[in-house]
Formats: structure tokens, C-alpha cells, sequence
């Protein structure tokens, strides 16, 4: 039975995705050959420089592949707290602790930066900032958050943050205790953005 082209395009694309970031994971951009992964997919070199033009456009496909499973993962964790600012609190720092993975350390957070440049350029941080300024929106409307903060800014400057949190601890010698660390400093940042009680007029 005839395959649509679709159909056939998707699965070839999948292929050479899954193999690269198999490579990626394990062994790393630098060291992974494209004649490798796409012997392991049994496709041609032709087939990757087709659908991803080159060895950096399979990574960004890998980083995105990626990249939407730790958001499904991150909404996961926060829907289940109490409270909107809680929730908001575990969306970043369960992102920052997942660079604590092999997997998600190496290609997120070491490679990536290096071989594609500041994460807050990558196509998926507009989407992460958009979120975070709905809630801090949120937030400040419902008192929470102080006022006179522009909650797009501090969305910005909260996901360069993060970025910068997950890739210290990426790069540690130590990324367990680098984590507790970052985690603590980050969450006490985050306590800044939050409109004191006796602040507020009687």
C-alpha cells in the first residue's frame, strides 16, 4: 500500500531526530558525525541536509523536541500548587533542576548555548517570556506582585536568569550541590517581586 509523502516525510524526519539526539546525549555535538546517526536512522547524508540543512539545524530540532518536553513537564509540576504565585515559583525552578539530567544538561544546556548562541535568542523564549508575563500580570493584579513593576521586563529578566541558573549548574563540577545552591539564591530573588504586607497602605 502507497505511503502519503507526508506521512513518509514525518517518519524520516523522526528518524534522523532520534538518532541525532541519541549522539548528542551521549557523546555530544562536537563528537557526534553526521555519517553516524544517519547510518544508525539507515538514511543518507542527503536525507539530514534535506529536511534539516545541516548538522546545526538537526540540533535546533533536537532542542526543540526537547525543549517541549521540559514545558509539559514544568506545567505538569506547577498545576498542582495551591496558589498562583506558587505555581509560578515551581515553573522556574523546575526548570532550572531538570539540568540536572544528562540528557537535558548536556544538549540544553552546554551545547546548545555554545553551538547556537544566547538561549534568549532561541525561537521557543518568546513563548516562555509570554507566559511568565501572563502571570506575573496576574500576580499584580490580583496584589500579589508589586505595583508599578512592568511584568514584561521582569519576565525577561527572570527567563535570562533561569538560563543563566540551569547553565551554572550544567557546567559544574558539582551539580548537585551547584542546584541547592542556584535554587536558594534563585527563590530568593523571586521573593523580591512580592508585595510586602507592611508596604501596603492602610
Amino acid at each position: 500500500m502507497h505511503r502519503p509523502r507526508k506521512e513518509m516525510i514525518a517518519e524520516t524526519r523522526a528518524k534522523l531526530i532520534a538518532a541525532a539526539r541519541q549522539a548528542f546525549g551521549t557523546i555530544g555535538y562536537a563528537e557526534a558525525s553526521m555519517d553516524d546517526f544517519t547510518a544508525s536512522a539507515g538514511l543518507t547524508r542527503g536525507a539530514l541536509y534535506h529536511h534539516f540543512g545541516d548538522k546545526k539545524g538537526l540540533l535546533q530540532a533536537v532542542i526543540a523536541q526537547i525543549d517541549a518536553e521540559m514545558a509539559a513537564r514544568v506545567n505538569e509540576v506547577a498545576s498542582r500548587a495551591p496558589t498562583r504565585w506558587q505555581h509560578f515559583v515551581d515553573e522556574c525552578t523546575t526548570y532550572i533542576e531538570m539540568a540536572l539530567e544528562p540528557e537535558i544538561q548536556r544538549i540544553m544546556f552546554r551545547d546548545g548555548p555554545a553551538v547556537l548562541g544566547d538561549p534568549a535568542q532561541w525561537s521557543n523564549a518568546n513563548a516562555c517570556v509570554g507566559s511568565m508575563t501572563d502571570h506575573l500580570t496576574a500576580l499584580q493584579e490580583e496584589g500579589v506582585v508589586v505595583p508599578g513593576l512592568d511584568p514584561e521586563t521582569a519576565a525577561r529578566l527572570i527567563n535570562g536568569a533561569s538560563s543563566q541558573a540551569a547553565q551554572r549548574i550544567a557546567n559544574s563540577n558539582d551539580p548537585e550541590a551547584t542546584s541547592r545552591k542556584v535554587v536558594a539564591a534563585f527563590k530568593q530573588l523571586l521573593e523580591g517581586l512580592l508585595e510586602k504586607p507592611e508596604a501596603r497602605p492602610n
